[in-house]
């Protein structure tokens, strides 16, 4: 189920150069948890550690963070949730496994190469996506934020989006465990906003349902995923067009062009 709106306030809010309201804002609350613990330390550009031999390791190492504020295209809330029912995992049992198991619930034409051992603040993860013509979008995600009951990534230069998304779970009014993810997120330059126009946006919305649906599966779970997308500002940052330089597709695409045997070595991680 897919519910979209509109919503002219943050179209001020940018104007003024301010950050997002906080309705709309996925990134974590601040609680009483050690902030030197769940928060990562300030950078300035990422560093890509060891990946698998199979993995295409482009546009992630020198690049900066990027959330929706340095974005191109309008911006968007959306938020994907599946209750547990049928099972009672807590959010914790629910968090620990998400984390710990993270790429395996994503869809077939997409692989994530996480840290080692288990998703932590600080950590720098590397995503292959497939795509038509056996080419692949090679990019990643920065864990800023990670305690027991979410975490949140940030995107980098180049990333289809400039975002803060947030993995949850959390118990709903009748006590059934619900798992969600929540993204702020912008295109990052004029040709993302183009894809994310001709289609991009149901090809996202589909990649985080089938997520939550075999999140919801490794419990034993059943629930139909629920989407919900917000556009807060329908205003584009022209000002930011030239993030097209950063653009992973192309450079991608670019990179596997002259490198053809790994056209034929892809292999699910």
């Amino acid at each position: 189920m897919t519910r979209n709106t509109t919503d002219d306030r943050g179209a001020a809010t940018q104007a003024r150069g301010t950050q997002p309201p906080m309705a709309v804002d996925p990134a974590p609350r601040v609680t009483g948890r050690d902030p030197d613990v769940t928060w990562a330390k300030p950078i300035d550009r990422l560093l890509m550690g060891e990946v698998p031999a199979e993995a295409i390791n482009l546009n992630v190492t020198g690049k900066r963070l990027a959330g929706p504020l340095q974005g191109f295209g309008q911006l968007w809330q959306k938020t994907y949730r599946i209750r547990f029912e049928g099972v009672e995992p807590s959010p914790e049992e629910v968090v620990a496994v998400w984390k710990r198991e993270f790429g395996s619930f994503w869809p077939d034409n997409a692989h994530f190469y996480g840290p080692f051992t288990e998703i932590a603040p600080g950590e720098v993860g590397l995503i292959n996506n497939d795509v038509p013509g056996r080419q692949v979008l090679s990019t990643g995600v920065m864990v800023i934020y990670a305690d027991d009951e979410s975490f949140t990534f940030m995107t980098p230069e180049g990333h289809l989006f400039a975002s803060w998304i947030t993995f949850s779970a959390m118990r709903d009014e009748e006590g059934t465990t619900v798992a969600q993810v929540q993204a702020l997120l912008r295109a990052s330059d004029p040709i993302f906003e183009l894809i994310m126009m001709l289609g991009g946006q149901g090809q996202e919305n589909r990649h985080w349902e089938a997520t939550l649906r075999n999140l919801a599966a490794r419990f034993g779970a059943t629930g139909t995923p629920t989407t919900e997308q917000i556009c807060v500002d329908r205003r584009r940052q022209w000002r930011h067009a030239g993030n097209i330089r950063h653009n992973a597709a192309i450079r991608s695409g670019l990179w596997v062009m002259t490198h053809p045997k790994r056209m034929f070595r892809r292999s699910r991680s």
